[in-house]
C-alpha cells in the first residue's frame, strides 16, 4: 500500500495565463489529450495522451519550473519517488513537471493505444511534449531541463530544437548520440525479443532473459563480483524470474528502445557534434559515468570538450547507475549549477 502524503494547497501561476489548481505534495497524476500528433515518420498519433506530474511550488513570477523528462522504462511517478527520497532536486525552490515520455505506458503508447502504435524517436517525445506545455500548460520557457539516459536524451535534444525554451540543461548519464557498442546491446536485446516471440515464449521468460542481459551491461563486472557473494548467487538469479511489469509491457519496451536506437542529436547537422554543439544556447551540465557499459561515455565526453560545459565525471564501479552510488555528490552538483 502506498503512503500517501498530506494534500497541500498551492496556486500555480503560468507564465501565459494565472491560475489555482490544487496539487497533492505526493503529486497526482495528469494527463492531457493534445490532439491528433504527427510523428517524424508521417505517422499520426490520435487523440495523443501525455501524463504528467507537478513535484513542489511555482514562485510568484514563474521563472522556477523545471521539466523533468523520464528515463527508458521510468515514469513521472518514479520521478517522484527519486525526488522525496533523496532530495534529488529541491521543490522547496522549484516547481518540478515530470512529463511521462511517448511509450512509457502511461502516455500513448502500444500497450494503452487503439490500433497500431507509430514508430517514435525522441524528437516525437519532446514535440509532444512541447505541445503539452505550450498549448496545454500555458508554459513558453522553463528555468531548466533535466533528465537521466533516455531522459538525458531528451533534454539533449531539447537544447537543440529548442534553444531558447530552458535557461539550463541537466543530463546525467547522457549521450548526444549512440556508439556502435550502443547499437550492438541494443539490437541484441531487439533480436532476442523477437525471436522468443517467435517461438511462444511467455512474456515472462522472455522478461526473464531480457533483464539478466540488462544486469550485465548496467552494472560493472566488479560491481556484481563485489556485491554478489557465489553463495548468493541462486537468490540473486531467481529474482530476475518475476511477473513483467503491466504498465511498461514487452511492446513499450520495443517502442522506447527503438526510439533511442535511433537517437542521434547531430542527425542534422551532417553528423558533426561541433556543428550541433552551436546551436545549444543553455547552459549545460553533463553528468558522465566514465564506466558506463549502458550508455557508451565517448560522445559525451566529446560534446563537453566542444562546449566546455560544466562536467562531473563519476569514476565509480557502478556504470549505468553511477550516479545512485554518489547520490548525494551528484545531488549537490546538480543544486550548486542550478543556483549559480
Amino acid at each position: 500500500m502506498k503512503r500517501f502524503l498530506t494534500i497541500l494547497f498551492i496556486s500555480l501561476f503560468f507564465i501565459s495565463s494565472t491560475y489555482s489548481q490544487s496539487i497533492p505534495d505526493d503529486a497526482e497524476q495528469h494527463y492531457k489529450i493534445i490532439g491528433n500528433f504527427i510523428t517524424q515518420t508521417g505517422d499520426t498519433i490520435k487523440d495523443c495522451k501525455i501524463g504528467y506530474r507537478y513535484f513542489g511550488t511555482v514562485n510568484s513570477d514563474s521563472s522556477n519550473v523545471i521539466l523533468y523528462c523520464t528515463w527508458f522504462g521510468g515514469n513521472s511517478e518514479a520521478i517522484g519517488r527519486l525526488i522525496r527520497k533523496y532530495q534529488f532536486i529541491d521543490t522547496t525552490k522549484y516547481l518540478i513537471i515530470a512529463v511521462d515520455a511517448l511509450g512509457n505506458g502511461v502516455s500513448s503508447s502500444p500497450s494503452n493505444y487503439g490500433g497500431k502504435f507509430p514508430e517514435i524517436s525522441i524528437k516525437d517525445m519532446i514535440n509532444s511534449q512541447y505541445r503539452l506545455l505550450t498549448n496545454y500548460l500555458n508554459i513558453k520557457k522553463v528555468f531548466a531541463i533535466v533528465g537521466g539516459s533516455m531522459g538525458s536524451m531528451q533534454a539533449l535534444q531539447w537544447a537543440v530544437d529548442y534553444p531558447d525554451f530552458a535557461k539550463k540543461t541537466v543530463a546525467y548519464v547522457p549521450s548526444p548520440k549512440l556508439s556502435s557498442y550502443d547499437m550492438l546491446w541494443i539490437n541484441t536485446q531487439i533480436k532476442l525479443i523477437e525471436t522468443l516471440r517467435k517461438y511462444n515464449s511467455t512474456e515472462r521468460e522472455i522478461k526473464t532473459l531480457s533483464d539478466m542481459m540488462t544486469a550485465l551491461y548496467s552494472r560493472t563486472a566488479e560491481y556484481i563480483a563485489e556485491n554478489i557473494k557465489p553463495e548468493q548467487f541462486e537468490d540473486y538469479l531467481n529474482s530476475f524470474n518475476k511477473e513483467p511489469d503491466k504498465i511498461f509491457t514487452l511492446d513499450n519496451y520495443l517502442s522506447q528502445i527503438r526510439a533511442i536506437l535511433s537517437f542521434d542529436i547531430s542527425k542534422n547537422y551532417d553528423n558533426d557534434l561541433t556543428e550541433v554543439a552551436n546551436q545549444i544556447k543553455s547552459k549545460l551540465f553533463l553528468i558522465i559515468s566514465k564506466r558506463d557499459m549502458m550508455v557508451n561515455p565517448t560522445y559525451s565526453l566529446q560534446l563537453s570538450d566542444i562546449t566546455g560545459c560544466r562536467t562531473l565525471i563519476l569514476d565509480n564501479n557502478c556504470g549505468h547507475l553511477a550516479v545512485t552510488c554518489e547520490i548525494e555528490k551528484v545531488r549537490k552538483a546538480i543544486a550548486d549549477f542550478l543556483s549559480d
